[in-house]
């Protein structure tokens, strides 16, 4: 099996993919019952992709900040309220979910994201926002931005986001007159 194929290969059991981890480059963990204490995450040398969707997890297990190779988390619908600041190691992270989040502190969890120099991708769908705090502002390479689903009434400012490709406002409560300025160059593409 070649190393693409590897790659391809998504793990949804954690023993399973503890027996090999050095050949896991997907984990799917979501809607399960772990005891992540126990789990030592510095033997995947080569995750890229790990989803813990609706796992319940209060807080971020800190060895999961600790790999270098990560590219993509989902972390939607747990009960943290912040990211710790280990969170900022990430280095390649490209992508982050963070949909379903209700109770999360949104401005100390962007100042961590802000941190990741190669984040491009953010999710915040559904998590009841009406505004974006200011720590929005802080992001320098974010192309995707993807607030669909939640309660905004106007197009977010978001100027200083010049790197900014997509935006994805749809499901909101945005009034047609604002949706009439779909076809004016905000220099992205914006999804009502």
């Amino acid at each position: 099996m070649g190393q693409s194929e590897d790659k391809s290969k998504e793990f949804t059991k954690i023993n399973e993919a503890l027996k090999n981890p050095e050949k896991v480059y997907r984990l799917n963990l979501s809607n399960q019952e772990i005891k992540w204490s126990t789990i030592d995450w510095s033997k995947f040398k080569n995750l890229e992709y790990i989803n813990l969707k609706n796992d319940h997890l209060k807080e971020i297990p800190v060895g999961l900040t600790k790999i270098k190779s990560l590219k993509t988390i989902d972390l939607s619908g747990n009960d943290f309220k912040k990211l710790p600041e280990s969170f900022s190691n990430l280095i390649n992270l490209e992508e982050v979910y963070l949909n379903d989040e209700k109770n999360i502190d949104l401005p100390k969890t962007l100042e961590v994201l802000a941190k990741l120099p190669n984040l491009k991708s953010l999710h915040l769908e559904n998590d009841n926002l009406s505004s974006l705090p200011s720590e929005m502002l802080l992001f320098k390479n974010l192309e995707f931005l993807y607030l669909n689903e939640n309660k905004f009434i106007e197009i977010p400012r978001l100027e200083p986001l010049n790197h900014l490709k997509f935006l994805d406002l749809s499901n909101n409560k945005i009034k047609p007159e604002f949706q009439d300025l779909q076809n004016i160059n905000f220099g992205f593409k914006i999804n009502f």
